[in-house]
């Protein structure tokens, strides 16, 4: 079983920053991928971005340039930093875990707010 407590999220105006920390317990974070989803009001869960147990990383093309997730294995914990926010990046963030060979998330964080607004 593993657990995955999120952090960072807020209100900030366009333009701004935030960084988003996602947490897991146990020690197979290590081999896990993992990432954040989103989800906006009446909208469905897109993903915003991704990063394979070695580093690899992808991005929605939404947030390419201006958001940037990394990982730090000793510390199971993985970070989404959000620069040059905009309205449409409010949404509420959900961090994931899932195993290299499956194709879906496996673990879920409890969801944090990001809401951009003037």
């Amino acid at each position: 079983q593993v657990q995955l407590v999120e952090s960072g999220g807020g209100e900030v105006q366009p333009g701004g920053s935030l960084r988003l920390s996602c947490a897991a317990s146990g020690s197979i974070f290590t081999i896990y991928n993992m990432g954040w989803y989103r989800q906006a009001p009446g909208k469905q869960r897109e993903l915003v971005a991704g990063i394979t147990s070695r580093g690899s990383t992808n991005y929605a093309d939404s947030v390419k340039g201006r958001f940037t997730i990394v990982r730090d294995n000793a510390k199971n914990t993985g970070y989404l930093q959000m620069n040059d926010l905009k309205p449409e990046d409010t949404a509420v963030y959900y961090c994931y875990t899932q195993h290299p060979l499956i194709s879906t998330p496996g673990y879920w964080g409890q969801g944090t707010q990001v809401t951009v607004s003037s």
